[in-house]
């Protein structure tokens, strides 16, 4: 009888040189272009997705214990479930089934710890990624998608709101939105923004915009969360946000739901991005 030439071990017995290496390689052909994320930043990078090393599992070549494959998880103790922060592999070990191992491993152990669902986000066009969690019983949840607005392009207005503080925020992501809300992605959540530094806040009404800027022509909406459905204080947070910076590019990630905000961004113009995920569910 054959032995099988790899072993399944926690992400955490590895070093973090040789986890990165395995991500920035298994990435490199990635639908949206290659992840630049360099070994000083990967600590960062794991803590806004919020990764469990402990919980995570690798794939290794058992004779010389090169990474084949990797599932990081994140725990979401609000929702009870799990989430597949990325799986990932390495272009040698594609077609090997070791991606399909490692889901049926993740799934099997929440199960195990008496979770009933595990969540992830995927892109809607990773037709093949797509494929292996629909056949592991993911269902869609929602589409999140991504907006940008270019300089002039969204007509500014007065709006009073309140800048918070940092903590503040997360305050009220924790006491306001996700209290209310079910289902929203972790990156606009306090667990992923709390590790995020150069951030500012503003608070009106229903809505909260979490935003920063990476340089002084773009700015990033790294959470925008409004629970009415009218989204009328998202839409005036967001005017607000271009009378400040006009001459500035709005970016929004592939992380918003159209029903807490998207619908302001949709009725201000952004344009919606070509590529957008979606947030699937399984019951375990």
């Amino acid at each position: 009888m054959s032995q099988d030439p790899t072993l399944v071990v926690s992400a955490a017995e590895l070093a973090p040189e040789q986890l990165h290496q395995a991500f920035v390689g298994a990435f490199a052909d990635y639908l949206i272009g290659p992840f630049q994320t360099t070994l000083a930043q990967w600590p960062g990078l794991l803590a806004r997705q919020g990764i469990d090393l402990e919980l995570s599992r690798v794939v290794l070549e058992g004779r010389d214990r090169q990474i084949l494959a990797f599932a990081f998880v994140a725990p979401r103790p609000e929702s009870g479930r799990w989430r597949l922060a990325t799986m990932g592999a390495l272009p040698v070990a594609r077609g090997s089934g070791a991606a399909a191992r490692l889901l049926d491993d993740v799934l099997a152990r929440a199960r195990a710890a008496g979770l009933a669902e595990a969540e992830l986000e995927v892109f809607a066009q990773n037709e093949r990624a797509l494929r292996l969690y629909r056949g592991r019983g993911f269902e869609t949840l929602h589409e999140l998608h991504g907006y940008q607005a270019l300089p002039g392009s969204v007509a500014p207005a007065a709006c009073e709101f309140r800048a918070l503080e940092h903590e503040a925020a997360l305050a009220w992501l924790r006491a306001e939105a996700q209290a209310r809300l079910r289902d929203l992605p972790l990156q606009v959540t306090a667990a992923s923004l709390q590790s995020a530094t150069g951030m500012s806040a503003w608070q009106k009404g229903s809505a909260q915009l979490v935003f920063s800027r990476p340089d002084d022509a773009t700015v990033v909406v790294g959470s925008l969360i409004d629970w009415q459905p009218a989204q009328t204080d998202a839409r005036a947070l967001l005017q607000a946000l271009r009378a400040e910076f006009p001459q500035a590019t709005l970016r929004v990630p592939q992380l918003q739901r159209l029903d807490l905000g998207g619908q302001a961004l949709r009725e201000l113009g952004f344009k919606t991005l070509p590529l957008h995920q979606l947030l699937m569910r399984a019951k375990l």
